[in-house]
């Protein structure tokens, strides 16, 4: 089933999360739901409070195509840094420049509960550090100089060419 992406000004965005304590049919109908809707948005990552769930849950489409369930995710180790482009299904038509880490490894539990960790870089990386300071009450503006409209991006690929 389809969610409803909640957008910047509704308080949910900047709650800190629950930890997830029961790994039943409620939480695969919610991540089962969290993917419909993340492949319905074009977006590469999706977290449980966008979609009003107060939960510490989050999806992300990896380098490969893959959708990654993390459920309870902490950060362990990071290395290097990138500075891109971000923007969030719940800020639609911002973007800004945000500098996160290279290389960003996660232990997580996955819908039964199992631990297991994964690293990525590039892109996934940057994925899962915003996803996961969704689940804290965050939103990718806080690290970011300035946004910037769709007119202005565009703008700026064509000084470029």
């Amino acid at each position: 089933m389809l969610r409803t992406i909640i957008t910047q000004g509704d308080p949910a965005l900047n709650k800190v999360c629950h930890p997830v304590s029961k790994f039943d049919e409620k939480l695969w109908a919610l991540l089962d739901d969290m993917r419909e809707t993340l492949l319905d948005s074009n977006g590469v990552g999706l977290a449980a409070p966008q979609v009003g769930i107060l939960r510490r849950a989050v999806l992300v489409i990896n380098g490969q195509d893959e959708i990654l369930e993390l459920i309870n995710p902490t950060i362990v180790h990071t290395e290097g840094e990138q500075e891109d482009m971000e923007g969030c299904l719940s800020v639609p038509g911002k973007w800004g420049f945000v500098k996160r880490p290279m290389v960003v490894r996660v232990r997580a539990q996955d819908r039964n509960g199992n631990w297991f960790e994964v690293e990525d870089e590039g892109l996934t990386a940057r994925c899962f550090c915003h996803e996961l300071d969704h689940l804290d009450g965050h939103l990718f503006v806080e690290h970011t100089d300035r946004l910037y409209t769709p007119e202005e991006l565009e703008g700026m690929m064509e000084d470029e060419q």
